[in-house]
């Protein structure tokens, strides 16, 4: 009868439904999140270099450096702004042309502190307009300890940045690049990820030294 073949047929059309919602769900996680994978950046044609240079540098992550994670695609990381010394917004993009090896810190975190002087010897060491640690405070409370802090214990060498929201934190930590402080990345001079290091690292050993020179070599 009429009224039995519809019944039979209905979960078949409940399938097809089913089947439908999923696709449209998935068109539409596409356009937003790109191919590259949800919460990620689609791979960045123009940061092939930076790949290149992640390979060359990966025999040198050892030592004092080891865990550093080169990285395996090209990606070019977010605009990330935050402030200078003088109250002026910054991004990542006015150190276009230069490799910069941009580090999260704050005065809570110890480990920040304790490798906050061997940054500092990097700078000293190997800054200059090919390359720079920039290295940004994301205290989010009283804004005058952190500057305090760097003047007691002698570190000079280092320009000062903060971000008070600690939103640079979170838009690395939405592409899977900030687990935990302190945060460092080494970024070539088009803003695209060459490598990031978890936790700290003896940023003024020979190791490092080594790898960074590598890095910045043409």
């Amino acid at each position: 009868m009429t009224v039995g073949s519809d019944t039979r047929s209905t979960p078949s059309r409940r399938l097809l439904l089913a089947v439908a919602v999923v696709a449209v769900c998935l068109a539409v996680a596409g356009g937003v999140y790109g191919i590259g994978g949800f919460g990620g950046n689609p791979a960045d044609a123009a940061c092939k270099p930076a790949l290149e240079t992640a390979r060359r540098i990966a025999p040198l992550a050892r030592g004092e450096v080891a865990a550093l994670a080169v990285a395996s695609e090209p990606r070019r990381l977010p605009p990330l702004a935050f402030k200078d010394g003088s109250g002026g917004t910054k991004t990542l993009a006015d150190w276009q042309g230069r490799t910069v090896l941009l580090n999260l810190w704050a005065t809570w975190c110890v480990p920040c502190r304790k490798e906050m002087p061997a940054l500092d010897a990097l700078q000293a060491k190997l800054g200059s307009d090919k390359f720079e640690v920039v290295s940004i405070n994301i205290d989010t409370r009283d804004p005058d300890k952190p500057r305090a802090w760097l003047k007691d214990v002698g570190i000079n060498r280092l320009a000062y940045y903060s971000d008070q929201n600690a939103k640079v934190f979170q838009d690395l930590k939405a592409i899977g690049k900030a687990i935990g402080m302190p945060t460092t990345l080494l970024v070539d001079a088009k803003g695209c990820e060459v490598a990031t290091l978890a936790g700290p690292a003896e940023w003024a050993s020979d190791d490092a030294i080594k790898l960074i020179q590598a890095a910045i070599a043409k």
